[in-house]
């Protein structure tokens, strides 16, 4: 029997240096029509971000929020790999795979003021990659060291190539000072391998700790990304959201204040770019990080 290799348009977890490449994917795929207009179509192709303000409303901000704090008391789930808490703390960082989990948040994930969003700017059909409830907690949310999603989907998950995007929903105030998403606009268009072979069962360890170095471009390409594109912050009431490239740097700043920053993440991929096996990894990450149930 003939193996027929396949090709890898983003080579990671690579030894020696780390060379940057220009990305070979577009951004948007196609012209489909959906609820974004064309300049919010053009602002996202050109930073690798829009913002969506008022996509909640107080009313749903309030349900969603009840919904945050029953998850997260749940002791059924605490007990599972679904929940990730805080390096620091037994605190709640993450829950994962909330749609499994929540009917109320199931609704949302799969409902058309987001998967019409996804459909326009992917260009085909969509299934969600990932979901989680972000806990960021005051006095203690730790930070999100800086990285692009793709990089540990393609590596650990198989994801082919970056057709996907981030949805992050605001369920209390992003300020300044709570360790809000912090960006840098238009690095989408540059892959960044990582350094370093992929430990077995990585994932127990990147998910929680503060800083790391495998995943995570090196000081040299973010010094150099950083001075290019610059660096911006995303702050907004609760009931906004902000949707972002899946190759585009981000990371946020630990959270010493009193005030928590609490979110919901959405990973929308194209059923034209579902996982294969991993790339860069031994073998694929759970199901609750990254889906192979192909469908909506």
């Amino acid at each position: 029997m003939t193996t027929i290799a396949r090709t890898d348009l983003y080579p990671t977890r690579v030894t020696g240096q780390a060379v940057p490449r220009p990305r070979v994917d577009p951004s948007v795929w196609g012209e489909r029509p959906g609820p974004l207009s064309k300049e919010q179509v053009d602002r996202y192709e050109s930073t690798g971000y829009l913002v969506l303000d008022n996509l909640l409303s107080g009313d749903e901000v309030e349900t969603f929020r009840g919904e945050l704090e029953r998850l997260g008391q749940d002791p059924v789930l605490r007990a599972g790999q679904r929940v990730v808490v805080e390096p620091d703390s037994d605190r709640v960082r993450s829950v994962f795979e909330v749609e499994k989990v929540s009917e109320i948040f199931a609704q949302l994930l799969h409902s058309p003021r987001l998967v019409d969003i996804a459909r326009q700017v992917l260009g085909s059909d969509v299934y969600i990659h990932q979901s989680r409830v972000n806990y960021k907690p005051g006095f203690g949310g730790a930070e999100f060291d800086w990285h692009s999603d793709f990089e540990t989907w393609h590596a650990e998950d198989g994801m082919p190539r970056p057709r996907a995007f981030s949805v992050s929903i605001a369920l209390s105030e992003n300020h300044p000072f709570n360790g809000p998403l912090l960006v840098m606009p238009g690095t989408h268009k540059t892959f960044i391998p990582s350094v370093g072979e992929t430990p077995p069962e990585f994932h127990k360890e990147s998910l929680r700790v503060h800083r790391i170095t495998i995943g995570s471009p090196g000081q040299e390409h973010l010094t150099a990304m950083a001075e290019q594109h610059g660096i911006e912050q995303i702050t907004g009431p609760a009931g906004s959201a902000v949707m972002f490239d899946s190759n585009l740097l981000h990371g946020s700043n630990g959270n010493i204040t009193p005030f928590p920053r609490s979110n919901i993440f959405i990973v929308y991929n194209s059923v034209e770019n579902t996982l294969e096996e991993p790339y860069a990894a031994p073998e694929p990450r759970p199901q609750h990080l990254g889906n192979r149930e192909f469908t909506g």
